[in-house]
């Protein structure tokens, strides 16, 4: 359940308690965490999902093919529809990585040679 969830990213929501829509929106999964003491949140377009908040999860099949994913707890619901696609998002994702790989690199090294540079000044020679 985790696996399949963490792959989703960007979501619709919509949240059912006895067949009645409570709220429903847009939103990124920004986590997929197991821990018995806490929630499932959604605040803020932001869906931290616990999957012990959860009895079980139902994937369906829309009519063009999508998949949506049910989380169901007793009379109440949660569907998480993707809004994106999992091979563009991770190849998008693999080029972030490493551009952002690449910018900390040069900030780490330039933070060394500051130093470098500070150290040189302290110097009595």
């Amino acid at each position: 359940m985790r696996r399949l969830l963490s792959s989703l990213g960007r979501v619709r929501y919509i949240h059912t308690l006895d067949d009645q829509v409570q709220n429903q929106g847009e939103g990124c999964i920004l986590e997929v965490f197991t821990d018995p003491s806490q929630a499932t949140l959604i605040a803020n377009r932001a869906l931290y999902l616990n999957v012990c908040s959860f009895d079980y999860l139902h994937l369906h099949q829309s009519p063009e093919g999508d998949s949506f994913f049910d989380l169901v707890q007793e009379n109440r619901q949660l569907r998480l529809i993707s809004l994106g696609n999992p091979l563009n998002d991770q190849e998008s994702s693999r080029n972030l990585d490493e551009a952002a790989l690449e910018a900390m690199l040069t900030q780490v090294l330039s933070a060394k040679w500051d130093v470098q540079m500070d150290d040189e000044d302290d110097c009595p020679f």
